[in-house]
């Protein structure tokens, strides 16, 4: 018999006020949101003819034929981080755009072996809490990049580290397109390829794992720390009633 089999309360007093019991079925089954589910899509290049842009544009086609709703963001004219107020309408834009989402998709060219800049930025606008609001927690994220030359993943890996920073459930798979600009027709349409079918199984995967929790999200990160500064607070403004 392992010595971990029975741990009592006693053997962690400072948790004796946390509740970590199997939910039931009925904790867990909350009631599905009735709307489309919800997708915000970035992409972090500027040229006329990008193609993160161009990928984006195809995920938010994809999406739309599986059922969901999707808006894209255009970063053209969001100033850098911390160089304007928050008022400014494209942080606005944005911002709210986070807010109204249930998953993201983060789609970057690989520059210098990282994501662009154009990318970092618009990520670095989204703050982890709005008010009472945490416009990412909880919610998922796909990620994919374009190479102009041979296949690599240093963006989504990057972007990957960002997406677990700001809370999300990003997902297991990813999408690398190698010689992006061989892989799109005059009229800017991805050709079918083995790239496109893992780019569709990338999407049908977010689209899964939104429907999966965005109706549960708030047991997912209803977390044990912040429980605790709760009760303590209340605890505490009770002992300095008159």
């Amino acid at each position: 018999m392992s010595p971990f089999d029975s741990i009592a309360a006693a053997d962690l007093p400072q948790l004796d006020t946390a509740c970590f019991a199997i939910p039931s079925a009925d904790q867990l089954q909350h009631a599905q949101p009735s709307h489309a589910p919800r997708f915000l899509l970035l992409y972090g290049s500027l040229r006329t003819r990008s193609f993160s842009r161009l990928l984006t544009e195809e995920a938010a086609r994809i999406l739309t034929f599986m059922g969901g709703e999707v808006k894209i963001f255009n970063p053209s004219g969001l100033p850098l981080p911390d160089d304007a107020p928050e008022t400014h309408p494209k942080v606005a834009e944005l911002r709210h755009l986070c807010e109204w989402s249930e998953g993201m998709v983060w789609c970057s060219p690989e520059r210098h072996g990282a994501m662009t800049g154009i990318l970092k930025a618009q990520i670095d606008w989204i703050p982890l809490s709005i008010g009472a609001v945490r416009p990412t927690q909880g919610k998922t994220l796909a990620l994919m990049q374009v190479c102009g030359g041979s296949q690599s993943f240093n963006a989504v890996n990057q972007m990957r580290v960002l997406g677990r920073w700001m809370r999300m459930i990003t997902i297991p798979n990813q999408s690398s397109v190698a010689k992006a600009f061989l892989e799109f027709d005059e009229n800017d349409r991805m050709k079918p390829s083995a790239y496109f079918d893992r780019v569709v199984d990338v999407l049908e995967e977010l689209y899964k794992f939104t429907l999966l929790t965005r109706g549960n999200s708030s047991y997912l990160v209803d977390r044990y720390s912040e429980r605790k500064e709760t009760a303590e607070a209340l605890i505490q403004r009770v002992n300095q009633r008159p």
